[in-house]
């Protein structure tokens, strides 16, 4: 069924919380008359990459950080921000040579992804980097951060290990699969 998009009568925007996160409160009217009000998380920023690194054509490139969300160490893809006048594409490679150690020659931005799009309008861009090389640059890292390759014929096994719980990453990987067998 397609419907026609709600229509915006105000968008109210304040800061809310410890952290002045930019909260956006909409005034709208669905097409059956309904009024709402509508809260959103507003994104500061440019958005984000998350970067699926293949060191071969069969071995993607997770790393091992610190969560401070769940207070533990958690495998994962080279993650970030997009700085003001990057692509994500560029973003990708910075962070990839930040995170771990590596460019990439080869790179496709293959689609955006959201966080809960339902009260939050953050993008995270999926980029696929390939032809890696060894460059390393300083990151904002405590830590340097262990590099962990893993075939992608196993994803089955990593969904399911405890220290593997972002929902980007483990979506990313499973898309990024699937792209490759039909645009390798």
């Amino acid at each position: 069924m397609s419907r026609r998009l709600p229509t915006i009568h105000a968008i109210t925007e304040r800061l809310e919380g410890p952290a002045d996160r930019q909260v956006e409160e909409l005034d709208l009217e669905f097409s059956n008359g309904e009024r709402r009000r509508f809260h959103r998380l507003k994104a500061r920023g440019h958005g984000a990459v998350v970067v699926v690194p293949l060191i071969d054509d069969e071995t993607v490139l997770l790393v091992r950080e610190y969560a401070a969300g769940v207070h533990r160490y958690e495998l994962g893809l080279v993650k970030g921000r997009i700085d003001a006048g990057e692509s994500p594409a560029q973003a990708a490679d910075r962070e990839l040579k930040e995170e771990a150690g590596y460019g990439a020659r080869r790179i496709d931005v293959l689609r955006s992804m959201s966080l809960a799009p339902t009260y939050m309008n953050h993008q995270s861009w999926l980029v696929l980097a390939r032809d890696l090389y060894p460059e390393r640059l300083p990151g904002d890292e405590p830590e340097e951060l262990e590099v962990v390759p893993w075939k992608l014929d196993a994803l089955d096994q990593l969904m399911l290990r405890e220290d593997f719980s972002e929902g980007r990453s483990l979506a990313a990987l499973f898309v990024a699969r699937e792209w490759l067998r039909g645009n390798a």
